[in-house]
């Protein structure tokens, strides 16, 4: 889901502010990530540490949903969500220059440090749950948004209150979009007992055992481009891109070599020496050989 800028609250536009954030859904197979930021001013902070936020994971999930139905009515308190849905997560991570999971993570929160400083709130400090080495985060950080104090570190959610609010921001939204998840598929007995989501549940793994198709793979809740999918599609159905079959007698040269290369990039065609050739379709790719497809420079 994008992150986009709206209207900030008048004293985050006045006062200079303090921000946490951190993530929910890191480690599932199924569901999306959810990165979630709290903000407030500063002369608020010694406040802020009254209000029993804590570490989400040390939270029941009533006390979550309490404590975010709290800071949702706090006139003092900001706070924004990025919602990283799965087929996202598996399309960056499976992409022919591949994003992985650490780089989306901080993509998404720059992109939730960016929109609050596009809405116009005074941040001084920001303090991350850090993913990968916390120093080369902070720097990664600091050289993006200069001006403002980065403190990144292990374990954050437990450690500075406004970092444990994004927990609890982060973590209930991505339990609320996971049990109310709505199907794009419609084929039947499908259902949400999935378990935790995390690969290692037995219930987890049965879910996923019960909703794979052998054409179409996993419903979009799942992530598959995780390593506990593979397995699943061992037995999948076999799929043949006709564009990219050779012909027989180019097989054992130099040309059908560049082909497969040039297909791999997604191009079905390479350059000849002579046009005629390519006009006469010998040596095409059986693709426009079976359609008598021939190539045209000119058009009447």
């Amino acid at each position: 889901m994008a992150v986009v800028a709206t209207a900030a609250p008048e004293w985050a536009t006045k006062e200079p502010c303090l921000m946490g954030i951190d993530e929910a859904g890191r480690g599932p197979v199924l569901g999306p990530m959810v990165y979630g930021c709290m903000y407030c001013a500063r002369s608020y902070q010694n406040t802020l540490a009254t209000l029993s936020f804590a570490d989400s994971k040390t939270l029941k999930e009533e006390q979550r949903e309490e404590l975010f139905e709290s800071l949702k009515t706090n006139s003092s308190i900001g706070w924004e969500v990025d919602v990283i849905c799965p087929k996202v997560l598996s399309a960056k991570m499976l992409k022919r220059t591949k994003v992985n999971l650490n780089e989306i993570s901080h993509n998404s929160a720059m992109g939730l440090v960016k929109k609050a400083l596009d809405m116009g709130v005074l941040l001084a400090e920001v303090y991350v749950d850090t993913v990968g080495d916390p120093e080369k985060y902070r720097v990664k950080l600091a050289e993006k948004f200069p001006g403002i104090k980065f403190v990144v570190a292990k374990k954050a959610d437990s450690l500075y209150p406004v970092v444990s609010g994004a927990s609890i921001v982060a973590k209930v939204t991505r339990d609320r979009a996971v049990r109310n998840w709505a199907f794009d598929e419609t084929a039947q007995n499908m259902h949400m007992n999935t378990g935790s989501g995390y690969p290692g549940d037995p219930n987890t793994i049965q879910w996923l055992k019960d909703h794979k198709h052998p054409v179409f793979g996993f419903p979009t809740l799942v992530r598959f481009s995780w390593g506990t999918c593979t397995p699943y599609f061992k037995n999948g159905v076999e799929v043949t891109w006709e564009s990219d079959e050779l012909d027989e007698d180019e097989a054992s040269n130099g040309s059908a070599k560049r082909q497969v290369k040039l297909s791999s990039l997604g191009f079905t065609g390479f350059k000849r020496k002579s046009e005629e050739i390519e006009s006469s379709g010998k040596a095409r790719c059986k693709f426009f050989q079976a359609r008598k497809l021939e190539l045209v420079r000119k058009f009447q």
